[in-house]
Order: C-alpha cells, then structure tokens, then sequence
C-alpha cells in the first residue's frame, strides 16, 4: 500500500516541483484517500456475517474457489480450483491481537472486503492474476501485487445451520506495496490501490488522520497477527514440489517457528489476499418450512446493495 490517501486517482498538477519525499507523500495519498471519501454505509449483509463468524465458529475456515488454466484440449479455458483458507478480517480494519507487535495503522479506513493469507508459491496467488483482465501466464508475473481473478468463497456455519456465499474478484498485497519513494509504482500496485479503495470507506476516528495510515503497514499487521508456527510455514520448502527434488534447504525448512516480523525469507513469500466481492448471498436452513436466501448485489453506480429474498 502505498503510504497514504487516495484510492483511484491522480495528482492535480502543481506549480513547483516537489521534494522526493513529498512526491512519496503525494503518491501515497493519492491512492487511497480520495477514493474513500464520502462512501455509503456498511453493507446490508456485514453485521450478520461477522455475528456469525465471531459467535458460532471456533475457527472461521472457509472454501475459496479459482480458477486454474485447464489442460490443453479441454472444452473449457478454466477448471475450478477449491482449498480451505482462514477468514483474516475484513480489509483495513485488522483484528485485535494482544500478541502482534507490529505497529498499527490508525483506524482510518474500513470495508466490506475479507481477506486472508497465502504463499506466493501456492498455485491460488497464480490463479488469481492468471484469471484476471491482465490474463498472466507467467509465475513471474504473479510475483508482486496485482490480480483481479474471479472467485467465490464459501462459509458454512453450522451453529445456525446458515451459509455464507462471496462472488467478486481477488487482488493480492505483496512487498512492492509501498517501494521506495525514487521508483515508479508498477501496473499491479497501481491496480491494487485503486479498485481496493473504491471500497474503502473513511470511518468517523479515522477523520484527519489518512496521512498516517499505510498499506505497508496493514500487510505487516496481518503478519503480526498470525502465529510464530504459520509465520514459519512461509519459510517451508516449495508447495507442491516432489520432496525427491532439490531446494534451498538452507533458508527453507519444516516446522520452524519464526517470531521476527521482518524474516527476510517468510516476508518474501507472505502474500494478504483480499476478495472484493460483488455478490453475497446468506442462505438460512435452520427450519424446513422457512428456509430462505437473501441475495445482496454490489451497485458500482451507487456504491449501494440491492437485496433480493429466494427460495433457497
């Protein structure tokens, strides 16, 4: 993330040419605050499901579908891909941990966003740029942030006998986030920034405060706040690799607990993963006889939900 305001947009021009860390300050701000002004109020659907994740699951694990290039012949471009991720928190407004050491940002910005956490090497980070509108075909090109994929995730709770559907898109936080104040940001930062922030909404303690929050920041909270042992999974030998083949067994290893929040190694592959979604749907199966879903669609011309109740 880069420092600080803006979501979308540019810099008007001024007649003087800037300091360089004012240019950084500038392009900080110019992707995050602007775009998170004036936003309408949460979603329709957030209170309930963050009840429902927080009261009636020990661990809110989660099925998270992509989609995967299909073989060569195949009828079809893509298969789906499906695996259990955990909920980490909605976007901007990391949770709570008395264990994280890692400096906070100011409760500035808030949103409708869940993410989670992932290995750049895991084939779901690929996936996500390679389904996008830049179509990725390289792992190379999945290496910093960027994507946009289609996903859908899906929770069931079981406690009120409930599913929770999410159907949008995936953009993933890597290092370059916020580079150095002298270099260009990249085609995926740029990305990242701007379709996050048309989501991002300023939160009423946040007022006055956007030039203190980062999105470096918010990517090292979320690594804080996971523990030493899933720190040190980030540190584990290639997934998916036959253990027959060689790797770094200098740097890379099974089961090791990493307390530092700047292991080089960890850090590099150490990805936030954010889903924003377009359509949630809450299908309730407690009692047969009224069994309903609510269907809630983003409205990008209003910033808006529209809600719909089906049968399930």
């Amino acid at each position: 993330m880069s420092s600080h305001h803006n979501i979308t947009g540019t810099i008007a021009p001024v007649n003087f040419t800037p300091s360089a860390r004012l240019a950084g300050i500038l392009r900080n701000m110019s992707h995050t605050a602007r775009n998170a002004v004036d936003k309408p109020p949460p979603a329709p659907w957030r209170e309930s499901f963050l009840t429902h994740l927080t009261s009636h699951m020990q661990s809110p694990e989660f099925v998270l579908s992509t989609l995967h290039e299909a073989p060569a012949g195949s009828p079809t471009p893509y298969v789906p891909h499906a695996r259990f991720c955990i909920f980490r928190g909605m976007w901007a407004t990391l949770p709570e941990n008395k264990h994280n050491d890692a400096p906070k940002n100011p409760r500035v910005y808030e949103s409708d966003m869940p993410t989670f956490t992932s290995d750049v090497r895991m084939e779901k980070v690929p996936e996500i740029f390679g389904s996008s509108a830049g179509h990725a075909t390289h792992r190379e090109q999945a290496s910093g942030s960027g994507g946009g994929g289609a996903v859908e995730a899906v929770w069931w709770i079981k406690d009120v006998m409930t599913q929770w559907r999410f159907k949008g898109t995936a953009f993933v936080i890597a290092p370059d986030i916020e580079g150095d104040e002298n270099e260009k940001e990249g085609s995926g930062v740029r990305t990242v920034k701007s379709e996050l922030g048309k989501r991002m909404r300023e939160s009423e303690e946040g007022k006055e405060k956007e030039n203190e929050w980062s999105w470096n920041r918010e990517l090292t909270g979320h690594f804080g706040n996971i523990s030493p042992g899933m720190r040190g999974s980030f540190k584990q030998p290639p997934p998916g690799r036959p253990v027959s083949e060689p790797y770094n067994d200098k740097d890379e290893r099974m089961g090791e607990k990493v307390m530092s929040l700047d292991d080089t190694v960890a850090r590099k592959n150490f990805r936030v993963v954010v889903i924003r979604p377009d359509e949630v749907e809450s299908t309730n199966l407690s009692d047969p006889e009224s069994a309903r879903r609510q269907v809630y669609k983003f409205d990008p011309s209003s910033g808006g939900w529209s809600h719909e109740e089906t049968w399930p």
